[in-house]
């Protein structure tokens, strides 16, 4: 029997974590270990270690479980710049990184976002991942992210033996996540700019998921916009998710922007103005992944659930346990059958991915929110 590489997956307790770890379980020839400072909320069979990242002695446990990949997936959300949030996502993914160096860790995977390049007008209909980063400050999620890809370049030109891949995901919509996107859309009025209405990209929950577990199986270093085919201009993306747009003159917007920041609108205003659009053409080409979702049907679904119940804490959580217990059905029902193959063509995302409880979705909300 040929011997299982070991994956390591950090922030498990949490929404990414715990879902991408899951989903890798149903690999045979990989051995998996979650990592985080608290557990998940059920037990999911997961070899779970209890530990912050910034721990001095991660590097040691890296060694001494011979870990081969390194997903990096524990960060905070914060809407403003935040420091303790700082401080966790930067110098804490400058510490793994490092750790990964040391320990001989051969792949290390991270999540990013197309919203780094920033929603400007000279922006192309399409931008590529060597476009450069000139995304604003003013919401903490971005600026973390902008010293993250900042560090991971040098990092590269210093340890080009260890492989990293970061894969850039467009806006993030579907039933159970929460997101800025998802934030935005859940209100009856959503606040616009009076005479624009630019493209709005986005990726699907589930193709999140399968594209981690994708480059998590496959060896696939680089970086990587990820995103839906069929991008779609705001107003046909409120009309289909059942909002009732509310123009307001710019300078109003962004003064209120100044003074209640994500009070008032989740998404910075300057992605309600200007297009931000990745290209995706290495994502099919090179990374060789095709999402499952079109834009159209995110939308939909999500528009779905949101009219099935108003989006208070209570029942959102119901009708995330809901989406929970319909994907666990559905991969029993294909189990049952003969199940899925465990080694797919790398250009196949259609497995189901399984989160590890509802209860993940509140660490996200009290962490990230």
């Amino acid at each position: 029997m040929a011997e299982q590489r070991v994956v390591l997956v950090d922030g498990v307790a949490g929404y990414w974590g715990g879902r991408v770890a899951e989903r890798l379980l149903a690999e045979s020839d990989l051995h998996v270990i979650g990592l985080d400072t608290t557990p998940p909320k059920q037990g999911s069979g997961i070899d779970f270690i209890q530990t912050d990242i910034r721990n001095p002695l991660l590097v040691d446990l890296l060694k001494e479980e011979q870990v081969d990949t390194y997903i990096h997936l524990a960060f905070i959300e914060s809407d403003r710049p935040n420091e303790a949030a700082f401080d966790f996502n930067v110098m804490g993914t400058m510490k793994v990184l490092s750790a990964c160096a040391e320990a001989g860790v051969k792949r290390v995977i991270l999540r990013s976002s197309t919203l780094l390049y920033g929603a400007q007008p000279g922006n192309s209909a399409f931008l590529r991942e060597d476009h450069p980063l000139n995304a604003k400050r003013n919401f903490g999620t971005v600026r973390d992210l902008l010293e993250i890809e900042t560090f991971c370049n040098s990092f590269r030109a210093q340890w080009p033996q260890v492989k990293l891949t970061l894969l850039r995901f467009a806006h993030i919509l579907g039933p159970t996540v929460v997101s800025p996107l998802t934030r935005f859309l859940r209100d009856d009025t959503a606040p616009t700019l009076f005479g624009f209405d630019p493209v709005i990209q986005l990726i699907h929950e589930e193709d999140v998921v399968n594209a981690l577990a994708h480059v998590s199986i496959f060896n696939v270093p680089g970086t990587y916009n990820v995103a839906t085919p069929g991008a779609m201009p705001l107003f046909k993306l409120t009309g289909l998710a059942g909002k009732l747009s509310v123009p307001v003159l710019h300078p109003f917007a962004y003064l209120g922007e100044s003074l209640l920041g994500a009070q008032l609108t989740p998404i910075d205003f300057d992605y309600l103005r200007y297009a931000c659009v990745g290209d995706v053409q290495r994502m099919r080409e090179e990374l060789e992944f095709e999402p499952a979702y079109t834009a159209e049907a995110a939308v939909r679904e999500f528009a779905t659930v949101r009219k099935a119940r108003p989006a208070v804490p209570e029942e959102l959580e119901e009708e995330r346990l809901r989406a929970v217990i319909e994907r666990r059905k559905r991969l029993r029902e294909q189990m049952a059958a003969g199940g899925p193959e465990r080694h797919q063509p790398r250009g196949h995302t259609e497995v189901e991915a399984v989160v590890v409880s509802a209860d993940s979705n509140l660490y996200e909300e009290e962490n990230h929110d």
